[in-house]
């Protein structure tokens, strides 16, 4: 049993402290792309009272273009390895399988998968392997993602795929203790698809996984508010309690220690 299952056994919420080493975020693109920067942030995150950190090196945002395999390494190998050394649980954003063995060698706790193992590879990729992972439900692909998201019941469609993927990775030799499920905020989403996931995001305990949601910073939270990216602080801590209220078990955040606090706060009253 790794430190991170570890945590996931206990009571509380947990904090996934959100690191991209990228120039393209929607949010903090440019802010941390050089190691030397990620690093600062790694020791940043962990004194604001981060449970994990979710390192990732290619952009996931709508629009964006995927980098290549040597990039990517490049990018995050050396601040997994940093964060490892700090004895912090690390997850490794991303969809590629070469990637996800590498950072799992470099001590990686957990696959944060947007592709929810479905590239060539992947399934094997973490069966071979003793870390987590987290299969999210994506509609499209980064790329074209929210053009016209559709769905007849975005909750009902939304649980069945994440059922099949969870089946497909057991399938493959993973066990359901190493699977944690990601509805997908704004992966093929509109403002109304996220808010009735969000409402009915308690639904989705019934997959038995532990549920990892990201809503922070998200466009969501700017068309409900009007705010833009780097002023939707008080949004994204109100949708992390929130989503915990409904049964998320972690929280993706770029503002751990607002987070921190809040759920602090309800966490002394429920």
């Amino acid at each position: 049993m790794n430190t991170l299952t570890q945590m996931l056994v206990s009571d509380r919420p947990l904090i996934m402290g959100v690191l991209n080493v990228t120039p393209d975020s929607f949010s903090d693109g440019g802010q941390y792309a050089t190691t030397d920067q990620a690093i600062q942030h790694v020791n940043r995150l962990i004194v604001e009272g981060a449970d994990m950190l979710d390192i990732g090196g290619e952009s996931t945002r709508p629009g964006s273009q995927p980098v290549s395999l040597e990039e990517e390494l490049s990018r995050v190998i050396p601040v997994i390895e940093f964060a490892v050394h700090k004895r912090i649980p690390v997850s490794i954003d991303t969809s590629k399988p070469a990637v996800m063995r590498a950072a799992i060698r470099a001590g990686a706790d957990l696959v944060n998968d947007v592709n929810a193992l479905q590239a060539p590879g992947a399934l094997e990729a973490i069966a071979e392997n003793s870390a987590m992972v987290c299969l999210m439900h994506m509609q499209g692909t980064p790329e074209t993602m929210q053009n016209t998201p559709h769905y007849s019941d975005v909750v009902t469609e939304v649980q069945a795929f994440l059922a099949q993927r969870i089946d497909a990775a057991r399938n493959a030799g993973i066990p359901a203790e190493r699977i944690l499920i990601d509805p997908g905020f704004g992966f093929g989403k509109t403002l109304e698809h996220n808010l009735t996931l969000l409402q009915q995001l308690d639904r989705l305990l019934a997959l038995g996984c532990p549920i990892l949601v990201g809503l922070s910073r998200k466009s969501m939270l700017g068309a409900i508010t009007g705010n833009t990216v780097d002023s939707r602080l008080h949004a994204s801590v109100a949708a992390a309690l929130l989503a915990v209220i409904k049964g998320a078990k972690i929280v993706r955040v770029h503002d751990v220690k607002a987070t921190r606090d809040a759920l602090s706060v309800l966490e002394a009253v429920i």
